[in-house]
């Protein structure tokens, strides 16, 4: 590791104490760190007072959501606001009065709270709160050090600190600058791949199913291309990543093979077009429909609310009922019995004229009533009808024309039968004496 070049680094910081030693020293500089601390005070004392009226009504803007986060975020800076435009008045008052030296820590204040202020209400765009605190501070060190003029010194030191790597130069200078530059490539590719797919999820000529490979593979297009431009940009030779390119393939032949293995799945059911985003689809016991296809899981929702992210190598792998893969109508069947003396015929269509009043039972086709068995104690039919919406769940229609069929059939006299027992009960002397054998 190189070393750091202490001497002429310590030279210019000693030359920057002495410079604020000298300027701290005067009266006028205690009176403006006095002014901007009572500016301040006033400020947050107003805003507790302000803000939570003001949040209250920028919450009433309704559609809007990515307005309403900015604002609520200047809202929720109230007292830097107040504090800032009281500052700028009480500049501008000084200003009239004495030299414009008098007013140099103010307007620096002025200059750095307003560029914090900027900064930290515009990276509330990105929803992630912690990586919005990131970026306001680095923009804001950045922004800083070039209002108080010491870009070129802290662009220096960060050079200095660096290590040498065959004939590879690696700095905290380059370190910083290739993380900025790949983050801010990545985030535009984002951008641009999540705009793209909006566009081609709105063309009603595509099916689901290429509208998300489709977005898929733009979306992975700009991130390969972001990240080429981000390495050229910082000078690194790409033909270098040959040897790391190398080992990436050796560990995703080994330690993310069942990554890979998901990833091809996926792609492979997008090209397919067996299941698609609004399936309904049952594996295994998990029976429900599909939210969403990603790149290395299926997203399911069940009737109870559940949500299974199911890997893409089991729809590849394992029997799959699509239940709407060619079409949404689904079959659903309704086993009854009546009792011996009631007409069958009529029991037939007062099942259909029963089932055919439920709001998902479809006219078309007809619902159909077979007496399928003589049983033990009953006539035993089955009533067949159809639903187009299977993903609003099965058991909750067979109970809907149940119940239907149960208020036809009591209105009209047929009984429902259900099976008798009859227990005999034998008193313990009567069994005694009959299994004795007889007296000689």
């Amino acid at each position: 590791m190189e070393t750091i070049d202490l001497p002429r680094f310590a030279q210019d910081f000693l030359t920057l104490l002495d410079t604020a030693k000298a300027y701290f020293a005067q009266p006028w500089t205690f009176y403006q760190i006095g002014i901007i601390a009572a500016c301040y005070l006033i400020g947050w004392l107003i805003s507790r007072k302000v803000e939570p009226w003001l949040e209250s009504r920028a919450r009433t803007i309704k559609g809007k959501p990515g307005l309403l986060r900015v604002i609520i975020a200047v809202m929720r800076r109230s007292h830097w606001v107040i504090f800032l435009f009281l500052l700028s008045i009480v500049r501008l008052v000084t200003l009239e009065m004495t030299w414009p030296s008098r007013t140099y820590m103010m307007a620096l204040a002025l200059t750095l709270g307003w560029s914090w202020l900027t900064i930290s209400v515009t990276s509330r765009i990105i929803h992630n709160r912690t990586v919005s605190r990131l970026i306001a501070l680095a923009v804001f060190s950045y922004v800083a050090l070039g209002i108080l003029d010491l870009r070129p010194e802290a662009t220096a030191f960060l050079d200095q600190v660096a290590i040498q790597l065959g004939d590879l130069r690696i700095s905290a200078l380059f370190v910083l600058r290739t993380i900025l530059v790949t983050v801010g490539f990545l985030w535009i590719a984002n951008l641009l791949g999540n705009f793209f797919d909006s566009r081609i999820n709105t063309v009603e000529d595509l099916s689901p199913s290429f509208k998300v490979l489709a977005g898929k593979v733009v979306k992975i297009s700009f991130i390969v291309i972001a990240g080429m431009m981000a390495l050229s940009s910082t000078g690194i030779d790409l033909t270098a990543l040959t040897v790391f390119s190398g080992a990436v393939g050796v560990g995703l032949g080994f330690g993310l093979q069942k990554v890979v293995s998901n990833f091809i799945s996926g792609v492979i059911i997008l090209m397919d077009r067996s299941i698609k985003p609004g399936d309904t689809i049952a594996l295994g016991e998990t029976f429900g429909w599909i939210r969403e296809l990603r790149a290395r899981f299926v997203s399911v929702i069940t009737r109870d609310g559940r949500e299974y992210l199911i890997p893409n190598e089991d729809f590849i792998t394992h029997q799959v009922v699509n239940w709407s893969f060619s079409d949404k109508l689904v079959r659903v069947d309704v086993d009854f019995g009546v009792s011996y003396d009631s007409d069958p015929h009529q029991v037939a269509k007062l099942a259909i004229a029963a089932g055919s009043t439920v709001e998902r039972v479809l006219d078309a086709p007809k619902p159909v009533c077979w007496m399928t068995a003589f049983g033990s104690s009953s006539l035993d039919f089955k009533l067949r009808f159809w639903i187009a919406d299977p993903q609003a769940g099965l058991t909750n229609v067979r109970g809907k024309v149940l119940l239907a069929m149960w208020d036809a059939f009591k209105e009209n006299g047929i009984n429902i039968p259900f099976p008798h027992r009859a227990i005999i009960m034998r008193s313990p002397v009567e069994v005694v004496r009959r299994d004795a054998p007889d007296a000689e």
